[in-house]
C-alpha cells in the first residue's frame, strides 16, 4: 500500500492550529472591515482557523460578541486559552506563531515602511471611515466625497504609490501578499462601491487585491449573506 506524505510545513502548520486551538469570530462580512483584515491575511497565508461569524445590529449582537470579548467589537482571535480582540494585534500574533508564512516582509526597509502604513491604516482615516462605510454590495459612485474623506483618498494614494514604486515592483504593495495588502483591502472594496477614480498603476492594484484568493472569496461569501444590518445601511452617506 502506498502511503502518501503530506508536505511537512503544512503538518507542521496544521499542528499548531490545532494545539493553538484558532478560532476567529467576526462580524457580516458585507460590513465588517476590521473583521476583513485578520482573516484575509490568515486566509491568505494559508493558516487555517475556525469562523464564528456574529451578526451586527441585532438585538443579541452585544451579548454574542461578549461571549468571546470583553471589548464588545469584533473581530477576536481565541487562541487556545488565549483571546486576542483588535485586528492589527490578531495579525501580529499570527505572524510570530508562523513565521515561515512571512506575512511581513522579510527584507527590513520593507518591513519597517509596512509596520508604519499599517499603523497609519489601523489608527487613521477617520473621515474616510466615515463618509464611506463599507458595505461591499452596495454601488454608490461620488458618494461620500467630503472634504475630509477627499484628503484621506490622496494619503492613501501616496501610500499606495510609495510602497508600489520602491518595493512593490508592480505586484502588491510589498512584492508579495501581506499583512499591509490585508489592512488596505477594505478601503479597495470601499474604492469600488463608491467608485473612486485612481490613476492606472493604482487602479491596476486595486485589481489585482480584488482578485487575490483570499480577498475574492470574503467578497463573494459577503455577497451571499441574506442578513441586513440596519444600522449599516442607515450610515450610507445620500
Amino acid at each position: 500500500m502506498q502511503t502518501i506524505e503530506l508536505d511537512p510545513t503544512l503538518t507542521q502548520t496544521l499542528d499548531n492550529a490545532r494545539k493553538a486551538g484558532l478560532t476567529l469570530v467576526i462580524g457580516n462580512k458585507n460590513y465588517s472591515s476590521w473583521s476583513m483584515r485578520p482573516w484575509v491575511a490568515a486566509t491568505a497565508a494559508g493558516i487555517p482557523f475556525t469562523e464564528v461569524r456574529v451578526l451586527l445590529d441585532q438585538p443579541d449582537t452585544a451579548t454574542n460578541i461578549a461571549r468571546y470579548s470583553a471589548s464588545g467589537r469584533v473581530p477576536v482571535l481565541m487562541a487556545g486559552e488565549m483571546m486576542i480582540w483588535d485586528s492589527l494585534a490578531i495579525c501580529e500574533y499570527l505572524a510570530e506563531q508562523f513565521p515561515d508564512k512571512h506575512l511581513w516582509p522579510q527584507d527590513v526597509a520593507a518591513r519597517a515602511l509596512a509596520r508604519s502604513v499599517v499603523a497609519e491604516m489601523h489608527a487613521g482615516f477617520a473621515d474616510l471611515r466615515t463618509a464611506m462605510t463599507m458595505n461591499i454590495k452596495a454601488r454608490l459612485p461620488g458618494r461620500g466625497r467630503t472634504p475630509g474623506a477627499q484628503a484621506d483618498i490622496g494619503r492613501i494614494c501616496e501610500i499606495w504609490e510609495e510602497c508600489l514604486s520602491r518595493f512593490g515592483h508592480h505586484q502588491f504593495l510589498f512584492g508579495d501578499f501581506s499583512i499591509a495588502d490585508a489592512f488596505y483591502a477594505p478601503v479597495v472594496s470601499r474604492f469600488r462601491t463608491y467608485g473612486v477614480a485612481l490613476a492606472p498603476a493604482l487602479q491596476a492594484y486595486c485589481e489585482r487585491v480584488l482578485a487575490h484568493p483570499a480577498v475574492a472569496r470574503w467578497i463573494e461569501e459577503a455577497m451571499a449573506e441574506t442578513e441586513i444590518a440596519g444600522a449599516h445601511e442607515d450610515e450610507l452617506p445620500d
